[in-house]
């Protein structure tokens, strides 16, 4: 389906370098997401979770490989979201301002929050490969997670409703394609159903429509003078 174009619309005056790197940030950092989610779903194919601190030093010592890469995405990913929602944000600014606003005010609060909680990855790697005391690692950890709970809840406030709020803004504006915006909004509705079905490959499929989405953003902004 071919979705209609508001051409009246038209986004605030940006600089072209300025437009090209946010348009850059608008294609990479959804990527980063999808290589996260793969590799973390590559790590925990045959079983293991993170759910606790002796789950996650266990998978880290099976998986140390794909969990590095898994971390080492994630973090990109949070760094480019930012600059790549700023840009998203601007296609919502005259008819869906405020909800744009809220959603995308959200996403990067909960992308800023879900840095600092993927940082402890590297701990927990840095725990498996060295070795030692497992129970106090894993204590360590345990209460390091306890301490992390409102970050945790913002990322998942600004992952899954920011996001969301985000794509319906995108819809309403009419200023990019419909199944753009469909695609933002289909990363929080499979990250949910993956959870529930329990694999990992729901929040895979979802990352990817997300970036296709962000992509088709990046390319009417890098277009626009």
């Amino acid at each position: 389906m071919t979705a209609t174009l508001d051409r009246d619309v038209t986004l605030a005056p940006i600089d072209t370098p300025r437009r090209i790197g946010t348009a850059l940030a608008m294609v990479l950092a959804p990527w980063g997401f999808v290589v996260a989610n793969a590799a973390y779903a590559v790590a925990t194919g045959n079983g293991g979770s993170d759910e606790t601190g002796a789950d996650s030093l266990a998978l880290s010592a099976a998986h140390p490989t794909p969990l590095r890469v898994s971390t080492i995405a994630a973090l990109l990913g949070c760094l480019l979201i930012i600059p790549a929602t700023l840009g998203a944000m601007g296609f919502t600014r005259q008819r869906a301002n405020r909800l744009g606003l809220i959603g995308g005010s959200l996403m990067i609060g909960g992308y800023v929050a879900y840095f600092g909680v993927v940082m402890g990855g590297f701990v927990t790697l840095a725990m498996a490969e060295r070795g030692g005391p497992t129970g106090d690692y894993a204590a360590v950890l345990d209460a390091g997670s306890e301490a992390a709970i409102p970050f945790l809840l913002l990322f998942v406030a600004g992952n899954l409703l920011g996001t969301l709020l985000l794509g319906i803004a995108l819809l309403r504006a009419r200023t990019v394609p419909i199944w753009a915006a469909a695609g933002i909004c289909a990363w929080p509705v499979l990250h949910v159903t993956g959870l529930v079905a329990g694999t990992e490959w729901f929040e895979v499929a979802g990352a990817t429509l997300q970036a296709v989405g962000f992509a088709a953003l990046a390319v009417r902004l890098a277009r626009t003078s």
